[in-house]
């Protein structure tokens, strides 16, 4: 397994799921809800960040490898997968949104993967619509996540909620464009 300064913020990124998320269980007299909601948005966004800059990096020092390609997506999909089901049992979020978006992530990681196995990965990169998409939907979760207003009264709750709304239709939106690309393949069989 290579290791490099990508591989290591990715492996950070997924060492800060379980981080966000067990905030949650501990009781409420080791750690008020504010700061719980405080805490996990701000290592949501911290891994949310890492995300960007590992592939910056990755590119941008000429370290890319085949090992890091394959677990920076596996640690967006665990992050957001995770924040997705804690927003749900939360109530901040509606379980329709979580299904949508954690499906659309199984269906194309496996539409990727099989268009990989024919030579085609190319066809079904990132595109900006997908790039949208994650955008909307990490600013939701951490706006979800944090839960109260911000110092210039805006409601973190009202505009999450909307925006992970926006997130869910740009997912819809992503899926059809990547299985419309890889149409071709799907009729050949």
């Amino acid at each position: 397994m290579p290791f490099n300064l990508p591989i290591f913020l990715t492996w950070c990124r997924i060492v800060l799921i379980p981080m966000f998320v067990g905030i949650f269980y501990l009781p409420e007299h080791w750690l008020p809800m504010h700061d719980k909601n405080l805490f996990a948005a701000a290592c949501f966004a911290l891994a949310a960040i890492t995300d960007w800059f590992d592939g910056y990096l990755a590119r941008a020092l000429g370290q890319t490898t085949s090992f890091g390609a394959f677990l920076d997506p596996v640690a967006d999909k665990l992050m957001v997968a995770a924040a997705l089901i804690l927003l749900v049992k939360l109530g901040r979020t509606e379980s329709w949104i979580a299904v949508v978006i954690i499906g659309r992530e199984i269906t194309i990681s496996a539409l990727r993967e099989w268009m990989a196995q024919l030579g085609k990965s190319k066809s079904v990169a990132v595109s900006f619509v997908g790039k949208l998409k994650t955008a909307a939907q990490m600013l939701a979760i951490v706006l979800l996540l944090y839960a109260a207003p911000l110092v210039s009264g805006v409601d973190t709750l009202y505009f999450g909620e909307w925006l992970m709304f926006v997130a869910a239709i740009l997912t819809l939106w992503s899926m059809g464009y990547y299985l419309r690309v890889a149409w071709p393949q799907i009729k050949q069989g």
